[in-house]
């Protein structure tokens, strides 16, 4: 007992106490054991351990030695706050409640790699609702919980596959994501290194396998550029406080790699030089020096100082030209920003004496935002939904006029930004500036971005924000105001937008469909009768494309486009080749057919992950691809041809726009852009200065319908789209 307490114990705590935590969790535990053999006291001792190491407080330390002992003994959480108060109660408590969280079993499919580079999470709403409720109400519990899932996953070996399936799953979507949200860089890395070779064991043994030597040879290169880089800041008479390198995780790697054709000379950060120095200002001097001495990458310096990233991390980053002209990756950061990358809110624990843990969670605004949305979102899709895009979405960083920084998700507009300044100036908005010049509400905004906000007293919300706006606080704040219009207000809007809808996509009126057709949406929507649903359309809280879509299926709207010939099927291969042939396990990636074998459909074939031009696509039985695969079988992947089988639709469009040189070009580009092919494109005689263009295209199901409709409408000039 007294090795395990040393673990735990640290000047300062309450010693006493923790000891007690011990003994009662070790008796209470005593006839049980972990799957693993050993004694169950093994696990909350090391969780103690961890929030040790995350510099935790006495009585977090203790409800981590006693979080399992209400749900799997016989002792009660009124036990316990006999026995330790109820501060500690409280927290485990909340612990025994998010205990309760698992991942829904239709969930439990695992998707394929590359589908994961740049995708938000898929989970379970009403789990996630419990995590950030904890979480604002005291951030402690979900620290525990998190410590608790790092050592499940360090034993997770000794489960069932099943069940390490599910749980490497859960951490990878929930946890993991959690973590570096709170700016917990360390505990992210671990829980998502642990996850991944029991969700794509394939992947991982690939990687073990060629980023060995890499280290290694990275490793070597650095520790000769240290001690010149440490000579040079000696010379100018920087005070360092610390010089070393970073590795890359592997799971981070992996998915950089993926970006990257899976080519690892194109990843500058493998193993990063760290330099900390005392304050921000040595932060900037030394980045001027290292420019002085090895030129820098253009595009690739980034000042995370003066715009931190939303989980809070700061530093500063620039990839050089160093010795022998190899490039590399150097961040400078203080130490106060080294100890929060690594820990994140920890660390001001660890910093600051009698700092209030408990209400640290709601100091976070982001949790204090979520927890004031979810409060008026009562749909579990919509929190889900909202929380994809505004929590665990890339991040862009835009300007007031007076210079002030606002941080949205990617994709937001200028709805979005003046509903982040002030409810008000979201209300009153009629117009924008982007960089000084006049803009549409609905333009996406950029990093840098400048934006100024045209206000107008006499302004109010339109329903069709809702069509565009990103972040949830703004589409909570529009349907608020659309809700707080009269009855008959909502129903007249509502069936504007009904007619609209049906009009654009199949020629009649809402209105004119009968009415046991109408009825039969009162079977899908639950609303007591068609006012009411029509209601909500106008409130924003049903959309008329989603009635639409209920009401009629895509083989009565689309017509389906003949089979394609075996010579043009080829055709398309050739135009498209990148797009149309699978590679096992991989997407994102080039591919382009070998010139040495010539395949053509019907032929089996394999892919061959070159280092710069992608994928390479041979017969099986070709000589070349049986060479390579005996030097370096692990870059050799299945591959196969695009089914002629799969469905395709015509959709006949009428776009009417205001006529003017480029405008045929213009809308061209923006039907091409979205991969989509035109069959034929026609304009009609331009009458008034109106031109009205048809076009005949061909698309995969409804979703590529709509992203046309919204493509089509950014283009200048187009005033409406329809299909015919």
């Amino acid at each position: 007992m007294s090795t395990i307490i040393q673990k735990i114990f640290k000047p300062g705590f309450d010693s006493k106490s923790i000891e007690k935590a011990f003994k009662f969790a070790k008796t209470a535990h005593a006839s049980q054991k972990r799957l693993s053999g050993d004694e169950y006291i093994q696990h909350p001792a090391r969780v103690a351990q961890i929030l040790k190491e995350m510099h935790l407080d006495s009585k977090t330390i203790i409800a981590g030695l006693l979080h399992d002992v209400p749900d799997d003994t016989e002792k009660t959480l009124e036990d316990i706050e006999k026995e330790f108060g109820k501060e500690v109660a409280f927290l485990v408590e909340g612990v025994s409640k998010l205990g309760k969280l698992r991942y829904p079993k239709e969930r439990l499919e695992v998707k394929p790699m590359e589908e994961r580079v740049g995708e938000p999470i898929d989970l379970k709403a009403e789990n996630l609702r419990k995590m950030f409720f904890a979480m604002a109400e005291d951030l402690r519990v979900v620290l525990i919980k998190l410590a608790d899932r790092l050592h499940n996953m360090e034993t997770l070996g000794s489960l069932p596959p099943e069940k390490q399936k599910r749980i490497a799953l859960e951490t990878l979507e929930i946890y993991a994501p959690l973590a570096d949200r709170l700016g917990m860089g360390e505990m992210k890395a671990k829980l998502e290194d642990l996850a991944f070779p029991y969700l794509y064991p394939k992947e991982y043994e690939w990687l073990i396998q060629n980023v060995k030597e890499k280290y290694e040879k990275r490793k070597k290169y650095l520790e000769k550029l240290q001690p010149i880089l440490k000579e040079l800041l000696r010379k100018e008479k920087i005070k360092l406080l610390e010089i070393s390198s970073r590795a890359k995780s592997y799971w981070s790697l992996y998915q950089k790699l993926l970006k990257y054709e899976m080519n690892f000379d194109r990843i500058h950060d493998l193993i990063a030089l760290r330099v900390v120095v005392e304050d921000v200002k040595t932060c900037y001097e030394v980045l001027g020096i290292i420019h002085k001495f090895w030129k820098p990458l253009p595009g690739k310096i980034k000042d995370f100082i003066a715009f931190p990233k939303p989980n809070n991390y700061q530093a500063l980053h620039t990839t050089c030209f160093c010795l022998d002209g190899k490039i590399t990756e150097i961040q400078i950061k203080t130490k106060a920003m080294h100890q929060e990358a690594e820990n994140g809110i920890c660390a001001h624990w660890a910093m600051k004496e009698g700092i209030d843990l408990k209400t640290q969670g709601k100091k976070f605004a982001w949790v204090q935002q979520l927890r004031d949305w979810q409060r008026e979102v009562s749909k579990s899709k919509e929190f889900l939904e909202g929380l994809k895009i505004d929590f665990f979405k890339n991040r862009i960083f835009v300007f007031t006029p007076k210079g002030d920084v606002i941080d949205l998700p990617e994709g937001a507009s200028p709805v979005d930004f003046a509903y982040a300044v002030h409810s008000d100036i979201g209300n009153q908005c009629a117009g924008a500036k982007i960089n000084g010049k006049m803009s549409s509400l609905s333009q996406p905004l950029n990093n840098g971005d400048v934006v100024e906000i045209i206000t107008d007293k006499n302004k109010k919300p339109s329903r069709d924000w809702l069509e565009f706006i990103k972040t949830s606080f703004a589409r909570t704040r529009v349907k608020r105001w659309l809700k707080s219009e009269s009855r008959p207000q909502n129903i007249d809007r509502g069936l504007k937008l009904l007619n609209q809808e049906f009009q654009r996509m199949k020629g009649i009126t809402f209105e004119n469909l009968s009415q046991p057709k109408k009825e039969e949406l009162l079977k899908v929507f639950p609303y007591k009768n068609l006012e009411n649903l029509i209601v909500a359309v106008g409130e924003g809280e049903v959309s008329a494309k989603e009635i639409f879509k209920k009401l009629f299926k895509e083989e009565e709207i689309l017509i389906p486009t003949p089979k394609v010939s075996p010579r043009l099927h080829w055709e398309q291969i050739q135009r498209k080749g990148k797009e149309e042939i699978s590679l096992a396990g991989e997407r994102g990636i080039k591919t382009y057919l070998a010139k040495c074998c010539c395949p053509q459909p019907g032929d089996e074939i394999r892919a061959w992950i070159t280092k710069e031009r992608g994928a390479s696509i041979h017969k099986t039985n070709c000589e070349n691809l049986i060479q390579a695969q005996k030097k370096c079988p692990q870059r050799i992947i299945e591959a196969s041809w695009p089914s002629r089988e799969k469905m395709s639709y015509t959709a006949s469009l009428a776009i009417e726009a205001e006529d003017r040189i480029g405008l045929f070009r213009d809308i061209s580009s923006a039907i091409s852009a979205l991969g989509i092919n035109i069959l034929n494109f026609q304009a009609e005689s331009p009458k008034e200065k109106l031109a009205t263009l048809k076009a005949n295209v061909e698309i995969s199901d409804w979703e590529d319908l709509d992203k046309l409709f919204g493509q089509l409408k950014q283009v200048k000039g187009v005033l409406e789209v329809r299909k015919i």
